[in-house]
């Protein structure tokens, strides 16, 4: 195999992951701005590929004109409005990247067909998620619709470590498994489990505050903590099994595996991002839900999750056994 293609489809595909993150921390800024129908069509917006500046470039009567697509009080909000246009933009060049992921895979076609095939899923995968995203606007920003995009999105992170992991096994052969604690691949996949109920609560909690700032029109943001939902409360606490389940795992990882390792430092990245995580969420709670620690928030919980599916293909492609 041509190794300087290997290496090429893997930083092609490290940029395609680092894309969908930032677009899914881009999506979190849209939520958290209430931008999400400053384009209220697909895939232009306010009927021009190039979204316009000034209300004085929309015809007069466009009230009316989007009242009759069902869609109500539209005001233009050139800030709003290029929010979610820099979010389709960003998703336009994750389906370019995907693609060239996709179309550098073939030299694993003879190697490794898995590879290959995950990659061209992935390209797919990527193809239904920007026609999900048209629904998403035609549903006029329904929680559910929200919710299954970003699901999608983390299927598409997960699909492409996946992917560029097993391009990658011989990096982790050399991992002795009987170093580490029999139990730890055990608790590596109960804390993958705990992140994503974590995450599916975390997503009732955003579908509870995006009904709370409809209801006071984006403001008033201190006054939004007195109508969260029980859930809330669960999912703040939940956090604190998680930040502890966790370091168990990043300390046997620091005592028993060679500091320069991957997934010494991968673990160490999971740490921080968890911390990271629960000082949004409480910046959220106690500083009267600043607009900035909401994509935050969002975007740390993917990377949670992303940084320990990592850990646990890594693991599983290690030659020794527990």
């Amino acid at each position: 195999m041509n190794e300087i293609a290997a290496v090429r489809f893997r930083r092609l595909g490290m940029l395609t992951i680092c894309a969908v993150y930032f677009v899914i921390l881009v999506g979190g800024i849209v939520r958290a701005s209430g931008a999400g129908m400053g384009c209220p069509d697909w895939p232009t917006c306010f009927g021009q590929w190039v979204p316009p500046t000034s209300e004085m470039q929309l015809p007069a009567n466009y009230h009316e004109i989007y009242a009759q697509r069902g869609y109500e009080n539209t005001q233009f909000n050139p800030v709003k409005t290029w929010t979610e246009y820099t979010n389709r933009l960003v998703g336009v060049t994750i389906g370019f990247l995907i693609f060239l992921t996709a179309w550098s895979s073939r030299i694993y076609f003879k190697t490794d067909k898995t590879v290959f095939y995950l990659a061209i899923m992935a390209f797919f995968l990527v193809g239904f998620q920007g026609w999900l995203g048209s629904t998403v606007v035609a549903s006029n920003l329904k929680p559910l619709m929200i919710t299954i995009h970003m699901l999608v999105a983390l299927l598409i992170v997960a699909l492409l470590i996946y992917t560029i992991t097993r391009s990658q096994r011989e990096t982790f052969a050399p991992i002795d498994l009987n170093v580490l604690p029999a139990k730890f691949r055990a608790i590596l996949k109960l804390v993958m489990l705990m992140t994503l109920l974590q995450i599916a609560m975390g997503t009732q909690v955003r579908e509870a505050v995006d009904f709370i700032a409809h209801e006071h029109a984006y403001i008033e943001r201190q006054f939004w903590r007195e109508d969260f939902p029980v859930i809330f409360y669960v999912h703040r606490s939940f956090s604190s099994l998680i930040l502890f389940t966790n370091a168990w795992l990043v300390w046997r990882l620091f005592q028993h595996v060679d500091k320069t390792h991957p997934l010494v430092r991968a673990g160490f990245l999971l740490f921080s991002l968890i911390v990271t995580a629960i000082l949004a969420g409480v910046s959220l709670d106690r500083l009267g839900m600043p607009p900035v620690a909401q994509p935050i928030h969002l975007l740390m919980a993917n990377l949670i999750l992303g940084v320990q599916f990592f850990m646990w293909m890594a693991l599983r492609y290690s030659t020794q056994k527990a």
